[in-house]
């Protein structure tokens, strides 16, 4: 299903020209000290940034009900093969030397809050739900000369996650509230999406349902995975031994997780950068994240 309509009128630049005119965006001095695939935001253009995911972290917590949550970013190996990253996706993470991992989304530090816990019923009559904004690590491998120019497709970025913690007779609707908090966000901010429900063999390992939202660049043409929101069913609950006890039984249960971007950050700066950007260069600020600005209301130019 798609909402909005694509943005119309001359061509589009994309975001890594429109970053770079304004002297907001360098690419060279990141490459000098990290290397490809990251980036230097600066002025403007970082405060636009963080209003981004100061909104979704409002939004989700003051009208969704998501409990924010500051997380660990090193974790070690039970988090991460609970949330099957480990072993299958080692090569995508970053290691330190002390062998724990530094997390590709916040989705494994949130939902390895019940790892190896017992819940009684009592918690979960409402599902659990967490949200975070955190920075997300990936090495990227296997992605060699895809999006290597620009903020689609960095090692570190932002992203706010959003995490469930259901019984199982629960998931299914609340995967479908999930996307909703994940979808209102592009709906505030007026950029146009389109959602697409996942075949089996482009589903994450753990997923057994899975929905993306992806987001019009007219700079490209396209439209560009913005979001992901899988129903994990009891798949990472059994890797965690996260389990409930119903009322009145004796044996225990798995729970079931799911997990969203609500959204990533980096992402919905490309596609604000591109969708609203001006004949002058600049870029108008979305009505929403006005009050994130200080009043601002176009970026550069």
């Amino acid at each position: 299903s798609r909402w909005g309509t694509p943005r119309e009128g001359g061509p589009a630049k994309d975001h890594a020209d429109l970053g770079e005119a304004m002297g907001l965006l360098d690419f060279e001095a990141a490459a000098r000290m990290s290397g490809s695939r990251f980036a230097v935001l600066k002025g403007q253009l970082a405060r636009l940034e963080r209003a981004v995911g100061q909104f979704m972290l409002d939004v989700q917590t003051g009208e969704h009900g998501y409990l924010e949550v500051n997380p660990p970013l090193l974790v070690n190996d039970a988090a991460a093969y609970g949330t099957d990253k480990l072993p299958k996706f080692a090569d995508d993470l970053f290691r330190t030397t002390d062998g724990r991992w530094l997390i590709p989304t916040a989705e494994v530090s949130l939902t390895a809050t019940v790892m190896g816990q017992q819940l009684p019923e009592s918690e979960l009559v409402e599902p659990i739900r967490m949200t975070a904004l955190t920075p997300c690590f990936r090495a990227e491998a296997g992605s060699a000369g895809r999006d290597t120019r620009g903020l689609i497709r960095q090692h570190q970025f932002y992203k706010v996650e959003l995490v469930s913690i259901t019984r199982p007779e629960d998931s299914d609707a609340e995967h479908e509230r999930m996307v909703g908090c994940a979808e209102a966000i592009l709906r505030k901010l007026e950029l146009p999406y389109r959602k697409m429900l996942l075949c089996k063999g482009d589903m994450g390992f753990g997923a057994r349902k899975t929905y993306d939202l992806e987001v019009w660049l007219p700079s490209q043409d396209t439209y560009r995975e913005i979001s992901s929101c899988s129903n994990c069913g009891d798949f990472q609950a059994r890797r965690m031994d996260a389990r409930f006890k119903r009322d009145g039984e004796k044996k225990t249960e798995f729970v079931h997780t799911l997990n969203g971007s609500g959204l990533a950050v980096g992402r919905t700066l490309v596609a604000i950068m591109e969708n609203y950007q001006q004949d002058d260069g600049s870029i108008r600020v979305p009505d929403v994240l006005v009050p994130y600005m200080g009043g601002l209301t176009s970026v550069g130019g």
